[in-house]
């Protein structure tokens, strides 16, 4: 029992870590699909942009400079988008948003390409992450420790925001009726650049503990981790930040250890069969509540 638990306890670290930086991803999701009903298609290559600034801005200035530009720049690049691709559309057809945001999903992927090259760029080593330590005979990174707990920080810091500040309020007005909150007075503009300003926000911090991990980056290395934060989402129950983080953890976990009893071409396919399985039984996930239109 003792040699099983130490030959597999790495691959439950890493599931762990895994499962922490898809649940950063899934709330980004999760916060804009509560307030826009709009799933944004564009978050994971928001994601993987993050990671190439990082690369660019550590080539000419030091760690603790290109960290912050690094989260500045993908939220301002969140809030642009935003104002850009969704906002001229707050009263078109859902489709035609939807198909808005699969645009801005290959347009940020086309201009990765141009600025890149087509070619793979290591992700530096941030000193303090890129450390190893040892857990109960188990040699890991230390941004597999990191993970779980600046997620779970991170996630108690926005439910405290979201339940007890002012523009907390808002979002949860605006989540239940939008309509109705448009006409008792809160900008719904404002309120829904704020939901994306946090939602990269956090989107920038997973990519500097992903790319920790896999440190080379290509301009479609967003997608993957974008589509199994978004199941996770779904998982959890999309709307529920509670239920993103809980089923990112879940699909994290189960993915590696999948890879631990030696079946790692299926660890991608799981987490689809796992979406398809949820849609079959429950629809609306974990914690999702059943939605009723009015008429």
């Amino acid at each position: 029992m003792q040699e099983f638990f130490a030959a597999n306890l790495p691959y439950l670290l890493s599931g762990i870590s895994a499962g922490g930086q898809y649940a950063l991803i899934a709330v980004g999701y999760t916060m804009v699909y509560g307030i826009l009903r709009l799933i944004n298609f564009a978050h994971g290559d928001v994601f993987m942009v993050a990671g190439l600034v990082m690369v660019y801005t550590t080539a000419s200035l030091p760690m603790y400079i290109s960290i912050p530009i690094v989260l500045i720049a993908t939220v301002v690049l969140g809030f642009l988008i935003e104002r850009a691709a969704y906002k001229p559309l707050r009263s078109a057809p859902r489709m035609s948003v939807m198909i808005s945001a699969i645009g801005v999903s290959y347009l940020l992927q086309n201009c990765a390409l141009y600025f890149t090259g087509g070619l793979a760029q290591t992700y530096p080593a941030i000193p303090f992450l890129s450390k190893s330590v040892v857990i109960f005979g188990a040699t890991t990174k230390m941004v597999t420790v990191i993970t779980p707990i600046l997620t779970i920080v991170l996630v108690f810091v926005l439910v405290a925001l979201i339940k007890y500040t002012k523009i907390g309020m808002a979002m949860r007005a605006v989540s239940k009726d939008f309509e109705t909150s448009q006409l008792m007075g809160i900008k719904i503009n404002s309120v829904i650049s704020v939901t994306f300003v946090i939602g990269c926000f956090l989107a920038a911090v997973g990519s500097l503990l992903w790319f920790s991990n896999y440190q080379s980056i290509v301009p479609t290395s967003g997608s993957m981790p974008g589509l199994k934060a978004f199941v996770a989402a779904v998982f959890g129950g999309i709307g529920s930040i509670p239920g993103a983080v809980i089923g990112a953890f879940i699909i994290g976990i189960c993915e590696n250890i999948i890879k631990g009893v030696g079946l790692t071409t299926f660890s991608d396919a799981f987490t689809f069969v796992l979406l398809i399985i949820i849609l079959l039984v429950k629809p609306t996930g974990i914690f999702g509540e059943k939605a009723t239109d009015k008429v």
